[in-house]
């Protein structure tokens, strides 16, 4: 399947620029935006209400002002968590964004957004493909969106839906393993993302031969990476790309 044109940038801000405000709010993405970088990595899964959320934990303890499951929640009840306090008082009162919420500051920015379909335990492939996939879609043209999942479920389910719309689809794998091609081929995926401490150089050499794009997370010392450049890897997601591109050899 051919996919669309692409231009992924070398850096990619991890569920926003998260080094410097809380993960996965709009107030990262605007803290990425005015860094200069023109992507972000971030997480989506559904309330208990079915509603599509940018969220990455099961609960909501880590990065809230509360404790309790992100399904025991409907958003009149997400609503209420403090959900930038956690981070910082500058952040204090910052309220979980919805995908809709999201798409919308993205599509404001200009912004490309690589998309995690985050499937916790005991949760619904099907129904956060089923509910996130329209709205993004209609927000962002093809060539500013990548979903990605370690979910074999999530990845086919979205293949089934896009049909025959340009759809690039990114496989999520902590190490490479000898059978990543084949999980690849089956969703006929446009990239492939990998924990950058766990590549191997073979490995991303096979990749890379294969057609696929490379993209590493999550990195933040420019020079324990650097030597990964020379085995193709075409991006970082990072909490804080910005040290990426002030490194004197980066390769543009």
């Amino acid at each position: 399947m051919p996919h669309p044109d692409i231009a992924l940038p070398r850096l990619i801000a991890h569920r926003g620029l998260s080094a410097h405000a809380p993960e996965n709010t709009l107030s990262a993405v605007r803290a990425a935006h005015a860094a200069g970088i023109s992507w972000v990595e971030l997480d989506v899964q559904l309330l208990g209400d079915g509603t599509p959320v940018i969220w990455h934990d099961a609960s909501v303890r880590r990065c809230s002002d509360r404790r309790g499951r992100l399904a025991d929640l409907d958003l009149a009840a997400a609503r209420r968590l403090d959900a930038g306090g956690w981070f910082g008082d500058a952040f204090r009162g910052e309220r979980m964004a919805t995908l809709e919420e999201m798409l919308a500051l993205l599509e404001a920015l200009d912004m490309g957004v690589n998309l995690e379909l985050k499937v916790n335990r005991g949760r619904d492939a099907r129904a956060l493909v089923d509910a996130a996939l329209p709205p993004v879609r209609e927000a962002l043209p093809p060539s500013r969106r990548v979903l990605s999942s370690f979910n074999p479920t999530a990845l086919a389910q979205a293949r089934t839906l896009a049909g025959p719309e340009s759809l690039s689809l990114g496989v999520l794998f902590e190490g490479i393993g000898r059978d990543w091609r084949r999980q690849c081929e089956a969703v006929e995926a446009y990239s492939v993302h990998a924990d950058w401490k766990r590549l191997k150089a073979p490995r991303a050499r096979e990749v890379t031969e294969a057609g696929y794009r490379l993209l590493c997370y999550t990195p933040n010392d420019p020079d324990a990476f650097a030597p990964r450049w020379a085995w193709g890897v075409d991006a970082v997601i990072s909490d804080d790309p910005p040290r990426f591109a002030h490194w004197p050899r980066f390769a543009h």
